[in-house]
Order: structure tokens, then C-alpha cells, then sequence
């Protein structure tokens, strides 16, 4: 009977605590997801009376989120929109924006590809359909399959703006919901092409040297050339949040921001937010 009246005063103090406890919802990117579900995770251990859900869907769903007020903080692969700016104002939402990592932008093709590098001016030649078949950039004379992320996506438009000069995808370049899509695709097809951020990129694909001064130089993404500047396509990761959410979500940006939130930068695959 003791152990029943226990076990109950237990429950009822569990219950009391899960009603407390300090809610924080993170949407938004698919690139930063992983950093965002390592650290959550790892600041709710020692933080019991928090509860942190980290939810992807792209960079536009979280700041579109951020916009309609029914997310703490933002997810984002690309900066803010001059629009997006504008509809939060409009809402009246202030917000403040934060660097937690950088990424090495990786164009990865299926291991069985034997191209290795290929210049900027070839990529955008892939993805903009002008360059249909391998053969055009030294490889097999086999068609060119590429995978692109979806509209909502920063990483969709980041790579546009940096990588395709702004001009269209193909028609033909076929949209993918998330980068473990994009890595699942091009590991099972051998003329694939796509692209994710680092921390995605494991042996089932393959990850190529890139050069943007017109094939003087190739180089691989990794954290290394990431930190020394020689890899070309790097990009900022960020955390939105309204200032009025501030005194709910600080500690928590301070732990990503803070030593131990940067260590998980780095073990997941990202560059740490001083370290470019």
C-alpha cells in the first residue's frame, strides 16, 4: 500500500513537473536540423525543466513559423528574406537574428561516378539542363540525373543564387523534401548528382572537388578547407527568435552559442560559428 502511495505522489509530481516545464518549439531548416536536434537533446539533460521539439521542413517553413508566431526559433540554411522582413513587420514581430555554425556546401554524385571535380560553370550547367549527360564533363556517356531540394528550402536558394547565378533549375532537376532524400537518391542512381550540407554526407555518396576560378583549382568540402577559407562554398547557419521570446529561449541560445554547444558543432560535421 506504501509502495502504491509512492508510486502515485511520484506520478502526480512527474505530471506537475510536464505542465511546468518551459516549452520551446524549433522549426524551420533541414540543413540545420541535425545541429538543432544534438543540442536540444543535450541541453534538456541537464535542463529537466525544459521541453525542446526541433522539427525540419525547410529554412521558409520556420521563418514563415517565425512570422505567424507559433515558433520560438527559427531554423535557417540562407539569411532572411527582404520580404519575409517586411511581413514581420507588418505583424509587428521584432526579432534577432544568430550565426550558431557554418557549413561546407557539398555536390555530391554516386560513388560509382568517375568525375571528381567539376568548375562552378558546370554546375550550373547541370542544374540548369544545358549539360545532359556525363560524357560533356569527362565522364561515361551516361545521363545526367539531378536532385535538387524543394522551393521551401534555404539551401534551394542558396545554391541558386551562388551556384546557378541566379538563373533557373531545370525543369528536369527533380525536387527532393529533405537532404536525407537527396542522399538516399543519388546513393542508389549512378548518374546523380545533388546537393547537402556536410554533416549529411556519409560513404554512400560521394563528395567532389569544386572550382569557382574556372578550373585553376579543385577543392573537397570538409571542416579543414571550410576553416581555411579554400573551399568556396560556405554559408552561415542561423537561429531566428522574436525579442519578446527572449527570457524564454536565452539559455538556451547561449548553451549553442557557448563552448559546449560549439563542441556539437563540430563532432556533427558543421564549422563552429568562430571558427570561419
Amino acid at each position: 500500500m506504501k509502495i502504491i502511495k509512492s508510486l502515485l505522489i511520484l506520478l502526480c509530481v512527474f505530471k506537475i513537473t510536464s505542465a511546468n516545464a518551459q516549452k520551446i518549439l524549433i522549426k524551420g531548416s533541414d540543413s540545420v536540423l541535425p545541429l538543432g536536434q544534438k543540442v536540444a537533446e543535450q541541453f534538456m539533460k541537464s535542463n529537466k525543466n525544459v521541453n525542446i521539439s526541433v522539427v525540419g521542413g525547410g529554412s521558409g517553413v520556420g521563418i514563415t513559423a517565425l512570422i505567424d508566431g507559433t515558433t520560438q526559433i527559427a531554423m535557417s540554411s540562407r539569411p532572411i528574406k527582404l520580404d519575409e522582413k517586411l511581413r514581420l513587420q507588418n505583424a509587428g514581430r521584432q526579432y534577432k537574428e544568430v550565426k550558431i555554425a557554418y557549413d561546407a556546401l557539398s555536390i555530391i554524385v554516386n560513388p560509382a561516378n568517375k568525375v571528381t571535380q567539376l568548375t562552378r560553370e558546370q554546375i550550373e550547367g547541370i542544374f540548369t539542363g544545358k549539360i545532359k549527360n556525363w560524357k560533356e564533363v569527362g565522364g561515361e556517356d551516361m545521363k545526367i540525373v539531378a536532385y535538387a531540394r524543394e522551393t521551401s528550402s534555404g539551401t534551394y536558394d542558396f545554391f541558386k543564387e551562388h551556384l546557378l547565378n541566379r538563373k533557373n533549375y531545370a525543369a528536369t532537376c527533380l525536387n527532393m523534401p529533405a537532404s536525407g532524400s537527396v542522399i538516399q537518391s543519388v546513393s542508389q542512381t549512378k548518374g546523380a548528382i545533388g546537393y547537402v550540407g556536410l554533416a549529411y554526407v556519409d560513404k554512400s555518396v560521394k563528395a567532389i572537388g569544386v572550382s569557382t576560378d574556372k578550373g585553376k583549382t579543385y577543392v573537397k568540402p570538409s571542416i579543414a578547407t571550410a576553416k581555411n577559407k579554400t573551399y568556396p562554398i560556405v554559408r552561415p547557419l542561423y537561429f531566428y527568435y522574436p525579442t519578446k521570446s527572449e527570457a524564454t529561449v536565452k539559455s538556451f541560445i547561449d548553451y549553442v552559442i557557448g563552448k559546449t554547444g560549439q563542441g556539437l558543432v563540430s563532432q556533427i560535421g558543421y564549422i563552429t560559428s568562430d571558427g570561419f
